[in-house]
């Protein structure tokens, strides 16, 4: 038996709203496996589906993420959050575009922060593929889907800095392969409330859709998918023996929803600014600076891009300077 809920939150790696479905397991049907026995009870999801939500977190028991779709189907109520379908399609729109390399096959933009990557309930246009619609025309229309296209990875509407889109599909294969091995090298900065421990190394755990907020990714015990983050932690401000934030820098193996963010957040040294995983607040010098720097969003930026151009093999690496506000707060902190 499967009622819906009004929307809900978003379902791992978008940031769009969903319906949640309420799946009730009836004592008879309980004892097999989950994926299967949930996809028999919601016919509209595939079991493949159903095993990438499970896999997301985006299925709860109880209040508790079920992750495991071999595991034992218990009797009673499932809540699976389903995200939304973006029905309409966007349409160019003549928005600024820092674009530092373009060619007939790819391009390569530095994207503002307070831009979203593609059109979603609540953003329906001033998106990255509303402007490269218009700039790159016609022949971009429908490359990796409809409504994103020319979308290989995204940034978060808030994070600044380098990304890549292709504009025609042996492109978009090409790229989503090499994003699909890790054979890119994607590398960011971030301004960190406190400093992690050790300063420098790296972080892996498992990332998913937290079962105590589903507007959140969370360090998940089992379930989610591999994250891997390398850090290194490049310069410290305030108090030597007690610095009262840093400047790291982190190099992506993996590409997980909010990775960096919530990679941070769990070594206790979120992202200055973050409006979901910065817990706490400053030391007060240090948001003095972030008020006079402006800094209105998470103090994170994409710098680095390289990879082998998946039609040419030409290399191709690309980096971009920290954005006005961030590279003001760098400088009033460096006075701390």
């Amino acid at each position: 038996m499967v009622s819906d809920s009004a929307e809900g939150p978003p379902a791992a790696g978008e940031d769009e709203d969903g319906d949640l479905l309420i799946v009730q397991v009836a004592p008879e049907a309980a004892g097999g496996r989950l994926d299967k026995t949930l996809a028999a009870l919601v016919p509209e999801l595939s079991r493949a589906r159903i095993q990438t939500l499970l896999a997301e977190g985006a299925v709860t028991r109880g209040g508790a993420a079920a992750t495991d779709g071999s595991a034992k189907a218990l009797a009673g109520a499932y809540e699976i959050l389903v995200p939304a379908v973006v029905s309409a399609e966007p349409v160019p729109q003549d928005l600024p575009l820092t674009v530092l390399f373009e060619d007939s096959h790819l391009i390569i933009i530095d994207k503002a922060a307070g831009m979203a990557v593609h059109p979603a309930p609540g953003t329906p246009d001033g998106t990255v593929v509303n402007a490269l619609l218009h700039h790159c025309g016609a022949s971009l229309s429908g490359i990796g889907g409809v409504a994103r296209p020319g979308i290989v990875h995204r940034l978060d509407k808030d994070t600044s800095g380098v990304m890549v889109c292709a504009k025609t599909d042996a492109a978009h294969q090409g790229l989503s392969a090499l994003f699909a091995a890790h054979d890119i090298d994607r590398a960011y900065v971030a301004l960190t409330r406190g400093a992690p421990k050790p300063r420098k190394g790296t972080i892996e755990s498992r990332l998913g859709r937290s079962a105590h907020d589903r507007k959140k990714m969370a360090v998940l015990r089992t379930g989610g998918r591999e994250a891997i983050t390398h850090y290194e932690v490049t310069a410290l401000f305030g108090p030597s023996d007690r610095p009262t934030a840093a400047r790291v820098r982190c190099r992506l193996e993996t590409g997980r929803t909010h990775q960096i963010r919530v990679h941070m957040a769990s070594k206790g040294a979120p992202c200055l600014g973050d409006p979901i995983y910065g817990s706490g607040s400053p030391a007060g010098p240090v948001r003095a600076a972030m008020v006079e720097a402006g800094l209105t969003r998470q103090a994170l930026h994409a710098a680095v891009l390289g990879f082998i151009h998946p039609i040419t093999g030409e290399p191709l690496r690309f980096e971009s300077a920290l954005p006005a506000d961030m590279d003001k707060l760098e400088d009033l902190l460096s006075a701390l």
